[in-house]
């Protein structure tokens, strides 16, 4: 197992923290033996909207829970005991489990369903308007001279 150190990028940059952390997150997240259950699809639908796709088959809505905490979407499932239940042949796995996925800035969760084992779970990117591009206008300089009237002349 790789190890990096990010020491030199605290050291050289100041605000990029968030980088440096985000990645340090996915290295230690990498590294789990869990990180395959339960597979999932990230799309995106469109320029500013993508979805989660997780398969969740054997789990009821009640099972499920899905949270936003500190930009960061929580995905968890618990299955309830089944005591009572003798299994001949047992292959749908049904363990629980929590998925984390970091959000960028401006990221927020729309809403979920849960559709045919599938939890979906719809995201949109909302940027203020004070962050988006605007156009500048450019003076012309003819015009501008045409409206200053000579001192010399008013006196």
């Amino acid at each position: 197992m790789r190890t990096y150190d990010f020491a030199p990028l605290y050291r050289a940059t100041v605000g990029f923290d968030q980088i440096a952390d985000l990645m340090d997150r996915v290295l230690a997240t990498d590294n789990s033996a869990n990180n395959s259950y339960p597979p999932y699809n990230i799309e995106k639908t469109d320029d500013d909207a993508y979805r989660i796709s997780i398969a969740v088959a054997g789990f009821s809505d009640a099972d499920l829970g899905v949270e936003v905490k500190e930009k960061s979407l929580i995905v968890s499932a618990k299955k309830a005991d089944e005591q009572d239940k003798t299994y001949l042949h047992r292959g749908i796995a049904t363990r629980a489990f929590e998925r984390r996925f970091h959000l960028a800035d401006h990221v927020v969760v729309t809403g979920a369903s849960h559709v045919d084992g599938m939890l979906h779970i719809d995201l949109v990117r909302e940027v203020p308007e004070a962050l988006k591009p605007r156009r500048i206008e450019i003076a012309n300089q003819k015009a501008i001279e045409t409206d200053v009237v000579d001192a010399k002349a008013v006196n």
